[in-house]
């Protein structure tokens, strides 16, 4: 038995989001394709179709749970199924001709999907991580090393595992360009056979990761919804941006999927981290010296 962590990001790009979040949700390997299933079931409620079989349409968190998604929903009282879910689809199969209440169906079905989603991970219990961290933090100044978001989740990865009695752990990425990959690759392999802490996470997790499309990849595409919605409506201590107030139904969904273990010494170790500073310490220490020395005065 093995457990699967399927990871993706949102505010990589460093534009509009407020967040830069890496995010990852672990499941145990049996529950994968049945929640595969029920969630292309809801989708099929929700839609009367599965979006990308039938419109090569991903559900990305940008995509349906962006701000005009919410406003389309709130002009129209909710719509009761199967009008509702009749309408999206004559949406999705005609957007020439967007009638007020195509819409407005549409949008709600968007939320709809999202919450069905959610409460069915809930229900396999699958477990989230998210590494947050703020547009103007500190970075690294080479690619040498792991970055400090990719060492948490893995840290949080592993002592989940080692929980549940040293399960094995996969790592699923979104694919990303081949050269990034590639870089990716190398990191991870640096960090688990040479650093101390990653020699010993490595004993539960697989040090090289497996990369899929997130198009054709059910759960890599609700990881995105989870990152997209901890970037802009989960807010923790420490995390200045506003929220979005109309993602805070599905924010409280996510931190309920977030891991969370009482050590038996009564430390709280949680799934979700504000990071922010992604430099390593070698890397701090050394600016802090070179600040010092330019602010000692000549002898």
């Amino acid at each position: 038995m093995s457990y699967l962590l399927f990871i993706d990001e949102s505010g990589q790009d460093r534009r509009d989001s407020p967040y830069e979040v890496l995010a990852g949700v672990a499941i145990e390997d049996k529950k994968i394709w049945p929640l595969v299933q029920c969630i292309n079931s809801i989708q099929e409620d929700c839609f009367g179709v599965q979006r990308y079989r039938e419109f090569r349409s991903e559900a990305k968190g940008t995509k349906i749970l962006k701000r005009k998604t919410f406003k389309q929903a709130a002009t129209y009282p909710p719509i009761a199924n199967p009008d509702r879910k009749n309408l999206a689809c004559a949406m999705l199969a005609d957007g020439t001709r967007p009638a007020p209440m195509k819409l407005a169906a549409l949008a709600q079905a968007k939320i709809a999907y999202v919450e069905k989603v959610f409460e069915e991970c809930l229900r396999y219990d699958c477990r989230a991580f998210s590494s947050i961290v703020p547009q103007n933090a500190a970075r690294p100044e080479g690619d040498a090393f792991l970055r400090k978001d990719y060492t948490y989740l893995f840290e949080r990865f592993a002592h989940m595992l080692n929980q549940n009695g040293g399960q094995s752990g996969i790592i699923v990425f979104d694919e990303l360009d081949k050269s990034q990959s590639h870089l990716l690759i190398n990191q991870m392999e640096n960090y688990f056979l040479k650093t101390q802490k990653g020699q010993s996470r490595a004993k539960v997790i697989v040090p090289e990761p497996l990369f899929v499309h997130s198009d054709l990849t059910t759960m890599v595409q609700v990881v995105d919804l989870i990152a997209y919605v901890v970037a802009w409506g989960v807010r923790l201590k420490g995390m200045q941006e506003a929220p979005r107030g109309e993602l805070d139904a599905l924010a409280s969904q996510v931190l309920k999927l977030r891991y969370y273990h009482r050590t038996p010494g009564g430390f709280d170790k949680w799934g979700f981290k504000l990071i922010e500073d992604l430099r390593t310490q070698n890397e701090v220490k050394k600016e802090e010296g070179n600040a010092a020395c330019a602010t000692k005065p000549p002898q």
